[in-house]
């Protein structure tokens, strides 16, 4: 017998089903020799540093800096209250050890996702209770339709090559947890005051501020100029107009407007020649495959509302729905063993188009290319075609889909012509370009309309007529905050070579793992800088916060917010995946770098970059406990009972998890309704689709622990 473990209930399904197994018991399917349990992605996580001391409850900047002499892992806490583990975890990890040591189970099989995230998942679970005596193997896939699900298993690898991944994994998490937990007490004792959020700071989250707050003080600084263009329009022997711009050593803008007056008076009633003419032919091709910046950047330009957080959720969906491969990828390129399974998910999706004769199947270097894959494949549809998608769901998997076919049409190919035109007299010339689509190749699949330029015929030395000639004003424009899509490049390349005009390809060229964060992580690190408030959004601009500018300005620990700094650890961590770096020397580094930066911030000038107002609880009594009788209280945090200290476990936070997915938090109305008649009516819930809706919600007690959940009933 083969126990699997995936990373999620959805992902055990799409392999139980593989396997045909129909048989689902509490916590795993079993059958036709194999048991598919699962976990809720992190069943553990690391000790809070009061776990290891317990003076570390109190933040006292004596404390710190603190860090473990040996890291250990508890399972995951209850997300409403954090003093005590999540029960349906605890219940999945006992699940799966007593599964572990059946004696029918002879291979325990980690198929969690092939990325750092995923191995540590599967190997913080297996290797809990020490290392298993029975054979432990990888299921390395890419996606989880039928085929690929058998095809893996045929081809297990043993889980010990996956060392250096769990090396990155484990670096990557500890360096974390040190930065995060050291420099976020220490900041918050030292900059704020007042009660509240802490002043976070951690080593993606500061580097990232700071690109945008670099461009919000470009464009503060930014002083608009003047400039100004000579347009004239001329007309051919057979009558046909054209317009050129004036360019005198290859420039076509000029500062003084005096300069060009003067052009534009001399030119009064005289004929012009053309004195060049060239025709070229030339190709555009597609953009390249998605990686998940690349998608999350398209999504959130061309659709408003959208952020790289949602795109990732949308897409992580089509993921387990077996419907597109991995998402969290950051190659733009498919392996180059993939060509005869790619041909036929092409076959599949091209059987329906219009334009399904212009569709050819090439291996070519642009789709297939070993050199611009790192880990993970390009993202592509996989053979499954959906029969339902939400409306979110389809903008994306429409998006991938199409940027899949792109890559098998016909290149697009347009002319362009240049025209001179010389002018007796003048130093310069006037310059003319047209352009006319020829084949429109790729551009068919996404209705993509090219505005064609269109100049008449002429030859070289034929003599045309000025009409009229005007010099215009222009002025000089500030740079374009960042949005989330050009953010996501920046933080993919750490800004190096970057332009916004660059091309996809060129962005795939920058150094491998030299980035801010991963694909998997920047949408994440994008919507906590938001829910801190440290930036903003303004439409599809993001602008930092006063609070956001302050961190820049006064956080003294600057390598935090240096994009070359924060570049070299990634880069480290992406080296030790590879097997190119020690785990020991960059956790030492990290170590070394935490300790200098606690002296940094102690040491440094005493400044308060946060104020929060104090708000002081009122301790009105809401109504009486259901629980024990005892006065529910409004309270800083939460609406609780008065006898908490004698252990009673009603509370309802203020911060409630559930209802903020619903974009609500509980107030003193809806505790004395619920106290009052066991429901309360709230209007104006919000569902993953961003509509509006009022339900009845309760307040009940789990019938397997102390603890309470949220019921909803829409009568």
């Amino acid at each position: 017998m083969k126990l699997i473990l995936a990373e999620k209930p959805s992902v055990a399904k799409n392999i139980a089903d593989a396997l045909k197994i129909k048989t689902k018991k509490d916590g795993y399917f079993e059958g036709n020799g194999h048991i598919i349990t699962w976990a809720f992605g992190h069943l553990v996580e690391l000790y809070d540093a009061k776990d290891y001391d317990g003076k570390m409850r109190s933040w006292r900047m004596d404390n710190f800096p603190f860090i473990p002499e040996e890291f250990k892992y508890k399972v995951k806490s209850n997300p409403r209250n954090r003093q005590y583990p999540d029960s349906g975890a605890q219940k999945q990890l006992k699940t799966i050890h007593t599964l572990m040591k059946r004696n029918d189970v002879t291979m325990i099989i980690s198929a969690c996702d092939y990325d750092r995230e995923g191995q540590l998942i599967g190997d913080s679970i297996i290797y809990r209770g020490g290392r298993p005596k029975k054979q432990v193997s990888r299921l390395l896939l890419n996606e989880w339709t039928p085929k690929e699900v058998l095809q893996g298993l045929e081809n297990i690898n043993s889980n010990e090559t996956m060392k250096p991944l769990r090396d990155a994994g484990i670096s990557r998490q500890w360096a974390d947890w040190v930065i995060g937990i050291n420099l976020t007490s220490v900041a918050t004792l030292k900059y704020q005051k007042g009660k509240g959020k802490a002043l976070n700071i951690g080593r993606v989250l500061l580097p990232t501020l700071k690109i945008i707050y670099d461009r919000d003080k470009e464009i503060e600084n930014f002083k608009p100029e003047d400039y100004f263009k000579l347009i004239a329009t001329f007309q051919t022997q057979d009558e046909k107009d054209y317009e050129g711009t004036y360019i005198e050593k290859n420039r076509e803008k000029f500062k003084e407007k005096e300069t060009l007056e003067a052009i534009h008076q001399a030119l009064q009633n005289k004929q012009g020649v053309i004195s060049d003419k060239k025709v070229e032919k030339k190709k555009e091709f597609p953009p390249f495959l998605f990686n998940l910046s690349n998608l999350q950047g398209y999504i959130t330009n061309k659709y408003k509302g959208w952020t790289s957080d949602k795109v990732l959720k949308v897409a992580q969906s089509l993921y387990e729905k077996k419907f597109i491969t991995y998402p969290r990828t950051s190659s733009i390129a498919l392996e180059e063993s993939l060509v005869g399974k790619t041909a036929n998910v092409l076959k599949t999706h091209a059987e329906d188009l219009p334009y399904k004769d212009e569709i050819k199947f090439m291996k070519t270097k642009r789709v297939f290319n070993n050199a611009k894959v790192e880990s993970h494949s390009a993202i592509i549809p996989t053979y499954l075609k959906p029969k339902r998608l939400s409306a979110d769901e389809q903008i994306v998997y429409t998006a991938i889909k199409n940027r899949f076919i792109m890559q098998f049409m016909p290149i697009a190919e347009y002319e362009e012509t240049k025209l001179t035109t010389k002018v007796d007299g003048l130093k310069g010339v006037f310059s003319s370009k047209g352009k006319v689509q020829l084949i429109e190749g790729w551009k068919k699949v996404e209705k993509i309309q090219s505005k064609d330029t269109i100049l008449p015929l002429v030859h070289v030395n034929d003599h045309v007529s000025l009409l009229d000639s005007k010099v215009t004003t222009h002025v000089t424009k500030p740079p374009k905050h960042h949005t989330e899509r050009t953010l996501l490049r920046v933080m993919e390349t750490c800004g190096k070579s970057y332009k916004e005009e660059e091309n996809e390809e060129i962005m795939g060229s920058i150094l491998t793992g030299f980035s801010i964060g991963t694909a998997a992580t920047r949408a994440e690190t994008i919507k906590k800088l938001k829910d801190v408030g440290y930036i903003t959004a303004q439409g599809k601009n993001l602008l930092s916060t006063d609070l956001g500018r302050r961190l820049v300005e006064t956080f003294p620990v600057q390598n935090l917010f240096d994009l070359e700094f924060t570049g070299r650890l990634e880069k480290a961590l992406s080296d030790i995946q590879n097997g190119k770096a020690n785990k020991q020397e960059f956790l030492h580094m990290v170590f070394s770098f935490t300790n200098e930066s606690v002296e940094t911030i102690k040491n440094g000038q005493d400044i308060i970059i946060n104020e929060i107002a104090s708000t002081k609880n009122t301790n009105e009594i809401l109504g009486t406990c259901p629980e024990c009788g005892g006065k529910i209280t409004d309270g800083y945090k939460a609406f609780g009972c008065s006898n908490w200290k004698k252990g009673c476990k009603f509370v309802v936070w203020k911060n409630d998890k559930f209802l903020a997915t619903m974009r609500k938090k509980p107030t003193k109305t809806m505790v004395k309704e619920l106290l009052k008649g066991k429901r309360a009516f709230v209007k104006g819930l919000t569902s993953k689709k961003g509509s509006k809706f009022n339900a009845y919600l309760r307040y009940e007690k789990n019938p397997e622990n102390d603890y309470y959940s949220w019921k909803m009933e829409f009568k």
